[in-house]
């Protein structure tokens, strides 16, 4: 069985990690919270792999900082 995870859950435990993360970095700690089978959605994509998801939410501007290092910008999570 799939474990299906929203984009919410993995920005969510994104900040409250308190983290900074590369791409590489970033991918590793989603699979290891979240399982290496998961796949992720949003509202508006599905079955996503952790490096699709993290290439989504980077694509709406989700995170803040650089490629050397970037954490969630709080301001730009939809609240629904």
């Amino acid at each position: 069985m799939e474990n299906l995870i929203h984009g919410h859950d993995v920005l969510d435990y994104i900040i409250a990690s308190g983290a900074t993360f590369t791409r590489e970095t970033l991918a590793t700690a989603i699979r290891a919270h979240f399982g290496a089978d998961a796949r992720f959605h949003t509202c508006s994509a599905a079955g996503m792999t952790a490096e699709q998801l993290i290439d989504f939410l980077i694509a709406r501007g989700k995170f803040c900082g650089s490629e050397t290092g970037f954490t969630v910008d709080p301001e730009r999570i939809c609240q629904h």
